[in-house]
């Protein structure tokens, strides 16, 4: 059962905190990317990359990994149960449209970060389907962040759009390496 929701928020605050450069959304990006790649040590790998030295004696560091152990297992368990619902951790909609474009090409930086240190092949592993699903990620980690302010407007309809197709490619590359069971690295 999943407890109470990790929130970006709390998750910013405590990276600053630790001194961890990520944004939440860059990490949760990491998170999927690194779970979706279906490699039995993703503990340990997402462990290294935000913390290459010892956290212990650190209260700031040991307060930011609780709440970065959650946040994994919050994600671990919504990518592998299809009813619960994978959710993209990016700032809400009260947010400026800027700040949200931002989080979701920070959270798509992060997922091909993760798959990238997973060490998918993406070429011999992933369908042409998912093959271009990331490669259409990897378009999104070039937005235009300053052109956005003129198409208001447009901008909330491109970045809702944005977040449906992030959903369903992280989805497409998860079942196709993890439910499949074809992960090879």
């Amino acid at each position: 059962m999943l407890g109470q929701r990790v929130e970006l928020e709390e998750i910013e605050r405590r990276l600053a905190g630790a001194d961890v450069e990520m944004s939440g959304a860059e990490v949760h990006g990491l998170f999927s990317g690194l779970l979706c790649s279906a490699r039995p040590d993703t503990d340990a790998l997402w462990l290294t990359e935000l913390f290459p030295d010892p956290v212990e004696g650190d209260l700031l560091r040991e307060d930011c990994l609780k709440s970065l152990r959650r946040l994994f297992d919050q994600t671990r368990i919504e990518l592998n149960d299809s009813e619960l619902g994978f959710s993209l951790l990016l700032p809400d909609d009260e947010q400026p449209l800027k700040r949200r474009a931002a989080g979701i090409v920070d959270w798509c930086q992060g997922f091909l970060y993760g798959i990238g240190i997973a060490g998918v092949s993406t070429q011999t592993v992933l369908s042409p389907q998912a093959q271009e699903a990331l490669r259409d990620i990897s378009e999104v980690t070039r937005m235009d962040l300053d052109g956005l302010e003129d198409y208001q407007e447009d901008g909330e309809d491109a970045l809702m759009q944005i977040t449906e197709f992030l959903w369903v490619a992280a989805m497409l590359v998860h079942d196709e390496l993890v439910q499949s069971g074809r992960a090879r690295l």
